[in-house]
């Protein structure tokens, strides 16, 4: 559709949405032009009468034009006005439906596997560059174990087998290694140093967050290869199936995301770079939301579950298993029936 004939379709459902929108806000917000009406008391009073049963199948809807008019490449200057109409509406919305509990609810069983379904794209080039080169390694290592050392030092490796050797009270961590509470905090901050720097790195045009997700990938799967090779596979895979659903999610995510950045400045379309930078960070932002809250459930898991080597393997498989599958049953079918 043409902007002339969407613009035309749609006018005057903007304009009653403006109108109850400012209506609503007042005093404070009458006769501002930024959401561009202005209307006499009168009107008011008919015009909310009428939209306030259907307002959150409004703002619904107005979501969709604006979804509509980037994906269409639209005007900024429409697309300008109905960003600031859904902002508004957003905060009407809000104040009357939902308080600060209600609206992480919202967020996390709608919205965010909502926006991670929109950047699929984004998602499946992020999952070949950390996957492909993670068993790719993990694979390789298999018949050729020397290659390890062309990613990690031999002091690290070393290490590696101290932390996993299957007579440790604790899987997973050095012997002089602090309490799970301490272990935890560790885990939070490394865990999400690494998401911020593959989402973060996507300002460098993407050259940054393809070498950051295939450096994790490489790394990864060479820690999985070599001891795996060298007999400690049932004392890692089973330290790390708890929560790798998490993490390795997380950090993908956390690459589709430093893509969206990357994009936006490698082709803005009909908008400046700097407009449509600042559009596509607000919604990879909205995405890094969730994504933290995966890194910190992973430590969470890491520290107080993953560690433990007095649960049988086969438990933990299947623990393993199952959160996998729930995450991927929330990413593909959560929020679908209130989107």
């Amino acid at each position: 559709m043409k902007q002339a004939d969407f613009e035309k379709k749609y006018a005057d459902f903007w304009l009653r949405l403006e109108k109850n929108i400012l209506m609503e806000f007042k005093p404070s917000v009458r006769g501002n032009t930024s959401v561009g009406v202005k209307f006499s008391d009168k009107e008011d009073g008919r015009l909310i009468t009428e939209s306030k049963g259907s307002f959150p199948e409004d703002y619904r809807l107005l979501c969709h034009h604006l979804s509509l008019s980037r994906s269409r490449n639209y005007s900024p200057l429409l697309i300008d006005r109905l960003e600031r109409l859904v902002n508004h509406a957003h905060q009407l919305f809000y104040k009357r439906k939902s308080h600060f509990n209600n609206s992480l609810l919202i967020y996390f069983t709608c919205n965010f596997p909502s926006a991670i379904r929109r950047e699929w794209r984004w998602i499946t080039l992020s999952s070949l560059l950390f996957f492909g080169t993670f068993f790719g390694m993990l694979i390789t290592l298999q018949y050729y174990p020397d290659m390890v050392y062309t990613v990690i030092p031999a002091e690290q490796l070393a290490q590696m087998e101290s932390m996993y050797d299957p007579s440790q009270d604790k899987i997973g961590r050095n012997r002089n290694s602090g309490s799970d509470f301490q272990m935890f905090g560790f885990y939070v901050f490394n865990n999400t140093g690494i998401g911020l720097k593959t989402f973060a790195s996507g300002l460098g045009f993407g050259v940054g967050t393809v070498i950051t997700l295939i450096f994790n990938g490489l790394t990864i799967g060479g820690v999985a290869g070599y001891l795996s090779f060298i007999g400690y596979g049932s004392t890692f895979w089973s330290f790390v199936s708890g929560h790798s659903a998490m993490e390795l999610t997380a950090i993908v995510l956390s690459g589709a995301a430093g893509f969206k950045l990357s994009f936006a400045i490698i082709n803005p379309g009909r908008k400046s770079r700097l407009l449509a930078l600042r559009d596509s960070a607000k919604q990879a932002v909205y995405i890094m939301y969730g994504v933290s809250m995966m890194f910190i459930v992973a430590a969470f898991i890491e520290a107080y579950w993953s560690s433990m080597s007095d649960i049988p393997a086969i438990i933990k498989y299947s623990v393993g298993l199952f959160n996998w599958a729930l995450l991927l049953l929330y990413f593909f079918f959560a929020g679908r029936s209130r989107g």
